[in-house]
C-alpha cells in the first residue's frame, strides 16, 4: 500500500526555520515526482514546489513570489524522502503542508495530477 508520511511541522516564531520531511513507502515505480502543497484556513490548497527523480525542482506559480528564496525542496532517493526547508518563516506561511506523489513520471505535473497524498503536517508561524 502506497503511503506518504509528512513530519517536521510545528510552532515557530517569525523569522525561524523548519524542515519538513515526506517519506514514501509501498510504491513500485522506479521514478516519481513529489510535490509540496499547503492549505491555510479558508483558502484553497496551493502548490509550493516539486522535485523530480533527477532532482530538478520547480516552484508552482501560485506561490513562487511568496516562497522563492526562502523555501527549498530536496530529496534523498536512497531514503525515499523529500524535504522542504523553510527559512525566514512568516505568519502568512501558517498552513497545513501536504506532500504528494505522481508515480512513473519524470516531470513535475500540475497540482491536479498527483496520485497519492499524505495526511498533512501543521505549520504555525506566530510570536
Amino acid at each position: 500500500q502506497v503511503q506518504l508520511v509528512e513530519s517536521g511541522g510545528g510552532l515557530v516564531q517569525p523569522g525561524g526555520s523548519l524542515r519538513l520531511s515526506c517519506v514514501a513507502s509501498g510504491f513500485t515505480s522506479d521514478y516519481y515526482v513529489v510535490g509540496w502543497f499547503r492549505q491555510a484556513p479558508g483558502k484553497e490548497r496551493e502548490g509550493v514546489s516539486c522535485i523530480d527523480s533527477s532532482h530538478i525542482t520547480t516552484y508552482y506559480a501560485e506561490s513562487v513570489e511568496s516562497v522563492k528564496g526562502r523555501f527549498t525542496i530536496s530529496r534523498d532517493n536512497a531514503k525515499n524522502t523529500v524535504y522542504l526547508q523553510m527559512n525566514s518563516l512568516k505568519p502568512e506561511d501558517t498552513a497545513v503542508y501536504y506532500c504528494a506523489a505522481r508515480w512513473s513520471t519524470r516531470q513535475c505535473p500540475t497540482k491536479y495530477q498527483y496520485d497519492s497524498w499524505g495526511q498533512g503536517t501543521q505549520v504555525t508561524v506566530s510570536s
